[in-house]
């Protein structure tokens, strides 16, 4: 986790820049970002049990029309990409990513637990977010959570990953 911590350090410098340099550099610090996380080479990988990868696709599923709109993703044995746009609360107030989050790792980490009988913390306490700009970029976005599992050598062809969805 060294790693992920020095890249958290380095997304701080993007706080300073223009615009238009942002979109590049975030890119390539979440493509290191995520390269560490498809090595796994420490931490858990409790989404590598089939059972909690389903848990996880179907809260996924259930709250797309409810609190967002489900574009796409995808569970990997230790981390989870989703594509989501969020949804109007109320008038001109939309649920945020944060309550958002929270309700799924809430659940999810409950029944998870109890697959795993074993009780405490299931998901670490951080999560990458980003804005989507525009709809080149959503098309990468989409693309790079699709072929994840092909990226992580877990698959040979991305229709052969059960646990990815695209709309």
């Amino acid at each position: 986790m060294e790693a992920i911590e020095k890249l958290s350090q380095e997304s701080e410098r993007f706080k300073n820049l223009p615009e238009d340099k942002i979109g590049i550099l975030q890119r390539r610090w979440f493509e290191k970002l995520d390269g560490y996380l498809d090595q796994a080479l420490s931490g858990e990988a409790f989404l590598r049990n089939e059972q909690i990868a389903d848990l996880v696709a179907e809260a996924l599923h259930y709250r797309d029309t409810k609190v967002y709109d489900l574009i796409s993703f995808c569970v990997m044995p230790n981390h989870v990409h989703s594509i989501c746009t969020p949804l109007e609360r109320e008038k001109d107030r939309f649920y945020s990513l944060t309550e958002i989050l929270h309700s799924l790792k809430r659940h999810t980490a409950k029944q998870s637990n109890l697959i795993l009988k074993q009780s405490g913390p299931f998901w670490p306490d951080e999560s990458y977010d980003h804005i989507i700009r525009d709809e080149a970029e959503l098309e990468w976005i989409i693309k790079y959570v699709l072929y994840n599992p092909v990226k992580a050598r877990l698959v040979n062809e991305q229709k052969d990953w059960k646990w990815a969805y695209c709309k």
